[in-house]
């Protein structure tokens, strides 16, 4: 095992991964920017470096200033956490060059998983359906059109560096794809540096569903079970929950071994997550991987008691998985909602500013809640970063039990001097579309309130 670690990351994610570092005897060093110098999340650790300034591109983003760091401190390893440089080659070669130990997946593999088309072609290969549409990169509007005769309208464009939804443009006809192809090629070149786009068959009435896996360098893989994560804002997920209703056991069983079967075949390496769209017929098509930790993690570990941060750092030490598939089991249903600093009445508008009161209620029984953050009473929330404040995690017997164990918890709670997302989950929660499950990525489930009587009509 690892004797000493970096976190190149911060808040939520950073306490999270030293925790598990912690309990596997691994010394934790955290690189940070100005801005979080004598955060409260920063005594989680053994030691602090300060890589510059406040804007993440002069700190978070600097790859060799992390791996600098990590050098400089005697660190064996580097956990990226999620965001920033977690999903970046570049950053993953970089490590391997100075001899430090990347969790996660090799750069090769995360170059061919980061771009859209060559990881449906690899899905492809391995036998997984993907959405129809090009099989491989638009060079021209032209190719675009004639793509989208072939496949059908409605159509989606999407660029192939992408992610949160940049980049993409539903196009209803030859017109509409006409107009949306220069703003989002433009949109792609800005936020990803890259002008590429590729476009599918639009799916509507779709739900998003994805699966946890756990690969080892010996060829062992594994998944841990689905999440369903249809409740979406502008393909921002809000809510998250395991296991998916919409599956029976046998779908369920057959999802997560094809998932697991594909990333061995591509020799995937750590903790990732291969993500489906169910279509309204039932159907499961590829979108994407994420080659990472996911924010959402939580919810696999309340249903199947998995560690996955402490499963990650042992396979990048080169240990095996310390289990099989026939030992992995899930009990209960499992919630989880992001409490952020935005303000949901308001377009979902940035609230940053002092936390007058930060109480998250825990002991809401019978079901079990876990709060996952980096913040207390006091604290500032930065404008610089992601206005993530908490992550309240639900579990009880049932869907039915968990919804209710999440609501008393999320009423219980207070939060003081800045604008959240808690009404807006105490409005999903208890509507009738979120608890019959009358919803897709298209629409938030109850909200805004005075939108909720006609959702069911969809």
């Amino acid at each position: 095992m690892f004797h000493r670690l970096l976190v190149a990351n911060r808040g939520e994610v950073a306490v999270r991964i030293a925790k598990a570092a912690r309990e596997l005897g691994i010394q934790v060093v955290c690189s940070i920017s100005a801005a979080d110098k004598g955060a409260s999340f920063t005594q989680h650790f053994d030691e602090i470096v300060v890589l510059g300034p406040s804007a993440a591109r002069d700190s978070y983003l600097r790859a060799d200033l992390v791996v600098q760091a990590a050098l400089q401190t005697r660190c064996s390893a580097v956990h990226p956490g999620w965001g920033f440089l977690a999903e970046k080659a570049r950053f993953a070669y970089l490590c391997a060059q100075h001899g430090l130990t990347f969790v996660g997946p090799s750069p090769q593999v995360m170059e061919c998983m980061g771009r859209k088309a060559p990881a449906k072609a690899a899905m492809r290969a391995a036998g997984v359906s993907v959405i129809p549409g090009s099989v491989g990169l638009l060079e021209t509007l032209e190719e675009a059109l004639a793509c989208a005769r072939t496949t059908g309208y409605p159509v989606i464009l999407k660029a192939d560096a992408g992610g949160g939804g940049k980049g993409m443009r539903r196009c209803d006809d030859e017109a509409a794809l006409r107009l949306a192809w220069p703003s989002a090629t433009a949109e792609a070149q800005a936020a990803f540096g890259s002008p590429a786009l590729y476009l599918e068959r639009y799916l509507e009435g779709g739900r998003h569903v994805e699966v946890q896996l756990l690969c080892d360098q010996f060829g062992g893989a594994v998944h841990l079970f689905e999440r369903d994560c249809s409740v979406q804002r502008n393909h921002q997920k809000l809510i998250e929950e395991s296991p998916c209703a919409l599956l029976d056991e046998n779908q369920r069983a057959a999802l997560g071994a094809r998932a697991a079967d594909a990333a061995r075949s591509i020799g995937y390496l750590g903790a990732g997550t291969i993500e489906f769209l169910r279509a309204a017929d039932g159907s499961l098509y590829f979108m994407e991987m994420n080659t990472r930790l996911q924010v959402e993690h939580c919810v696999t570990e309340m249903v199947t008691g998995v560690d996955i941060v402490k499963e990650q750092l042992r396979i990048a030490a080169g240990h095996k998985l310390s289990f099989i598939q026939a030992q992995v089991t899930r009990q209960g249903h499992a919630i989880e909602v992001r409490i952020n600093a935005e303000d949901p009445a308001h377009g979902f508008r940035p609230s940053p500013g002092r936390l007058e009161r930060f109480d998250l209620a825990m002991d809401q029984g019978p079901g079990r809640v876990r709060v996952d953050t980096h913040l207390k009473a006091g604290e500032s929330v930065s404008p610089h970063y992601d206005s993530l404040l908490a992550k309240v995690i639900a579990h009880g017997q049932d869907r039915t039990q968990c919804i209710e164990t999440m609501l008393r918890a999320l009423r219980a709670s207070r939060i003081e001097g800045v604008k959240t997302t808690l009404p807006l989950f105490l409005a999903v929660l208890d509507h009738s579309d979120f608890r019959a499950h009358r919803y897709d990525t298209r629409a938030i489930p109850g909200w805004p309130p005075a939108a909720a009587p006609h959702s069911a009509a969809r």
